[in-house]
């Protein structure tokens, strides 16, 4: 099998990344910046002969396709296996407001996030398995080419875990996901992947974001 090249991506800038909020399934908008962020992704890729985007159904990932998309000449097709995971009763809510509100089912998902799930929401584990078989579907689609996929900040993360390896149940505090960041992986077969470059942000940001809490008490 030749090689097959995938420009995974996180979705840009929304309000609620601003304010530090859980915005799993809530149908956050992009920011202005968000949307400047993926037009500078677009120019950045437009020449590297991208075949196909695909994106989570949410509005702010389909969005930040369409803009990459447009630059690259081709049209973004949905993938519901790449949503972003749902958060329940959390949604919209600031880290503060869910511990105090919340606060056994959250020292319970801090400690860990992969099998646990607050009510009403998904647990890493259940959001791998259906993200990584996307994935995998679409590797095989496009045997020796390169697509671009956009997706979200837990969704990504769990799926480099299980690409690379890592042990899921720290993907919340060892791996970060910048807005309209750029990951690519390289595959040999829709198994074998090696991560070439991660979380780069260089299209729009001189220097790596600093590490911060990001809803997590860990940093």
């Amino acid at each position: 099998m030749t090689t097959t090249r995938l420009y995974l991506v996180r979705h840009g800038a929304t309000q609620m990344t601003a304010e530090n909020r859980f915005s799993g399934e809530v149908g956050a908008e992009l920011s202005d910046e968000g949307r400047r962020q993926a037009a500078r992704l677009g120019d950045r890729l437009q020449d590297d002969g991208i075949s196909a985007v695909y994106a989570s159904p949410l509005s702010r990932s389909m969005d930040t396709a369409r803009i990459i998309a447009g630059a690259c000449g081709v049209q973004p097709v949905v993938i519901e296996g790449l949503r972003e995971i749902s958060h329940g009763s959390w949604e919209g809510l600031t880290r503060r407001e869910v511990e105090d509100r919340y606060p056994k089912d959250y020292a319970a998902w801090e400690e860990d996030p992969f099998t646990f799930a607050p009510p009403g929401a998904e647990s890493g584990v259940a959001v791998l398995a259906r993200a990584l078989p996307a994935i995998r579907q679409i590797i095989t689609a496009h045997e020796g080419q390169s697509v671009l996929v956009v997706s979200h900040k837990a969704t990504i993360r769990l799926v480099l875990c299980g690409l690379l390896g890592i042990d899921a149940r720290g993907y919340r505090d060892r791996l970060d996901q910048s807005p309209a960041c750029l990951n690519v992986l390289d595959f040999k077969d829709p198994v074998r992947a090696r991560l070439t470059l991660f979380n780069d942000t260089s299209h729009y940001d001189d220097r790596p974001r600093e590490s911060r809490n990001h809803l997590s008490k860990w940093w």
